[in-house]
């Protein structure tokens, strides 16, 4: 029996690598393709697939919203969320739509077969980077009182770093994806935090309201900052480098003061930044670096996430040995 998919998401390479999984399997076919949530529930009705893989980060109507409409219109489509983010609170969300399952991107090489398989028997699957998250309170408290090696420690903060960046070739798709980033962190009670442009901060504010985001009271409880990334610069370089106690002093203080106002039991913060581009844009290509190197460390030391952005105008890529140190201090690279 042929199994008929529906892949959506707006990086225009991801569905190729798909395709690439999907057609060793004679029996599974790609339908249709969709790059927004909106698309998605159009296709979805029409085309009543038998499995939908859907991203979560989609501009217009992000993933979960898309789900939950298309449950009500193709109610047989089994739903397979493949998403970058591993975020706990998203995961949760996500699965409370009816969805069969969730897969992180980055194990989709390995796991992607495996979920499909799952799914299309009835089974819900969930990436192992990201399972813990649906654990029960008993096995949770178990699990506390069992004594894990420093290598597992290290292994885990690793497999949880989540430190991205986006290299992005218009304004549109950088608002899409920070929208998706900053609405999901604050309708989930967690906190962000924004250092950009005033042009792109006003776009992301318009965007976040247009989502049902409620942006001047999050504002106003203290649990979402947005601040000029120009202005926040000078607040840690020392001689056009970043210095790191000026630079953790700085992010301590505002980290612990929006996760105080945030809703969520175990809060989170999402953080956007624009200044590593401004130092790029300035020439200061070392700084930039300095400051990624310095971002791996606090998602390791705090309960945050973090996404940067790079303009392709800005010819990174021109520089390889630059552009691929750039790429490795992230855990997920995105080029759109």
């Amino acid at each position: 029996m042929a199994i008929r998919i529906l892949v959506v998401d707006d990086f225009a390479r991801w569905p190729r690598f798909i395709s690439s999984i999907i057609v060793k399997h004679t029996d599974w076919h790609i339908v249709g393709e969709a790059a927004g949530g909106f698309e998605a529930v159009q296709k979805a009705g029409e085309l009543k697939p038998d499995l939908i893989l859907l991203d979560i980060g989609l501009p217009q109507l992000n993933g979960i919203e898309a789900a939950r409409q298309i449950r009500t219109l193709a109610p047989k489509s089994k739903i397979l969320f493949l998403s970058g983010m591993d975020d706990p609170d998203i995961l949760r969300e996500a699965l409370r739509t009816g969805a069969s399952g969730y897969v992180v991107k980055s194990d989709a090489e390995s796991e992607l077969t495996k979920a499909i398989e799952a799914v299309l028997r009835g089974e819900q699957f969930v990436s192992s980077r990201a399972k813990r998250y649906i654990l029960g309170d008993a096995e949770d408290s178990q699990k506390d009182n069992l004594t894990s090696s420093t290598a597992d420690l290290q292994r885990e903060t690793e497999i949880n770093r989540c430190h991205e960046v986006q290299f992005y070739s218009n304004d549109a798709l950088l608002l899409a994806r920070v929208t998706y980033f900053i609405g999901a962190a604050l309708m989930a009670g967690n906190a962000a935090i924004v250092f950009a442009t005033k042009r792109h901060r006003d776009d992301l504010s318009r965007e976040l309201k247009a989502q049902g985001v409620e942006v001047d009271a999050v504002i106003q409880r203290g649990a979402f900052v947005s601040l000029d990334a120009a202005e926040v610069l000078p607040t840690f370089m020392v001689n056009d480098r970043p210095d790191p106690i000026r630079f953790f002093e700085a992010f301590d203080k505002l980290i612990a003061s929006v996760t105080m106002a945030a809703n969520a039991q175990h809060p989170r913060v999402a953080i956007f930044g624009e200044t590593v581009a401004l130092l790029w844009a300035e020439g200061n290509v070392e700084a930039a670096i300095q400051l990624e190197k310095l971002g791996n460390v606090l998602v390791k030391t705090h309960e945050v996430d973090i996404l940067c952005a790079y303009p392709i105008s800005l010819h990174i890529q021109e520089d390889g040995h630059a552009f691929r140190t750039v790429c490795a201090e992230h855990s997920a690279v995105y080029v759109g």
